[in-house]
């Protein structure tokens, strides 16, 4: 796109601090678990994107973006059609960012100087125009992390067969009691082991797994009716409540809103 590149280990040794690649991804276009050289930017201008690392799981809508550390492995999945715009930074270069994963907002101008970063040639003048919004950019990359919609992982492969049994049927009607039988554990083992290895109860953890499918089904394009009925809510109404309880907003203003209230913290 934009006569660029658009393989990625082709931006991981350019001699410039900064490069930016553009790529149009359809539904559900799967990215396996990889690493990168640079810290990188993920950000989808449509739809919204799942990304998957040792630390968990985040779903990153239209309105924010996937800070990832150089060298983290990750995985990403694209809810409904992606229009993905990836920032490369050399660590040399990123000083005053966070050195941990985290989900940043992305302002209107943020949005409009990575949309220009894909266009400027990789091997752009550093003392021209090109090179100043490069800066520019750089400067802009420096917001708080917000609170993400994130799942994290136990590390425990007890557990983590538990939580896989989740994310295959969120919808269902999972009980305390049902996910210590599927563990081989008491209720009791099983809340204070899993609240020691993901700092939620297992009922919480239940929750944030729907909300993270819904999040995906409605990037996707789902009706919020559809939603409600394939997570087990009775009405849309319903649905809504809960959504609005735990991200601060109704499923509609989770994607348009550039920050909010509260997007549910891990």
């Amino acid at each position: 796109m934009y006569g660029k590149s658009e393989d990625r280990d082709d931006y991981q040794h350019v001699p410039r601090p900064l490069a930016a690649m553009a790529r149009d991804l359809p539904d559900g276009h799967h990215i396996p678990p990889h690493r990168h050289r640079r810290h990188q930017l993920l950000y989808g201008t449509t739809g919204a994107i799942t990304v998957t690392t040792p630390h968990g799981t985040w779903v990153v809508p239209a309105t924010r973006a996937a800070w990832l550390p150089a060298g983290l492995a990750h995985a990403m999945t694209c809810a409904g059609a992606v229009a993905l715009r990836t920032l490369y930074v050399d660590p040399a270069a990123a000083g005053h960012l966070t050195a941990a994963p985290a989900v940043v907002p992305v302002s209107p101008l943020l949005r409009e100087l990575i949309d220009e970063a894909t266009r400027i040639p990789v091997a752009y003048d550093p003392d021209g125009r090109d090179g100043a919004l490069m800066r520019l950019l750089l400067l802009q990359l420096a917001p708080e992390p917000l609170p993400a919609l994130h799942l994290p992982a136990p590390g425990d492969a007890q557990l983590d067969e538990v939580c896989a049994a989740v994310r295959r049927d969120p919808g269902a009607r999972w009980s305390t009691a049902d996910l210590a039988a599927r563990a081989h554990l008491s209720p009791r083992g099983l809340h204070r082991r899993f609240t020691a290895a993901t700092g939620m109860s297992p009922a919480r953890w239940v929750q944030q797994a729907r909300l993270l499918h819904a999040v995906t089904l409605l990037a996707a394009g789902t009706p919020v009716t559809a939603v409600a009925g394939a997570l087990g809510y009775a009405t849309p109404s319903a649905f809504t409540a809960m959504f609005r309880r735990t991200l601060g907003t109704t499923p509609s203003g989770y994607f348009t809103a550039s920050t909010g209230p509260g997007d549910g913290a891990a």
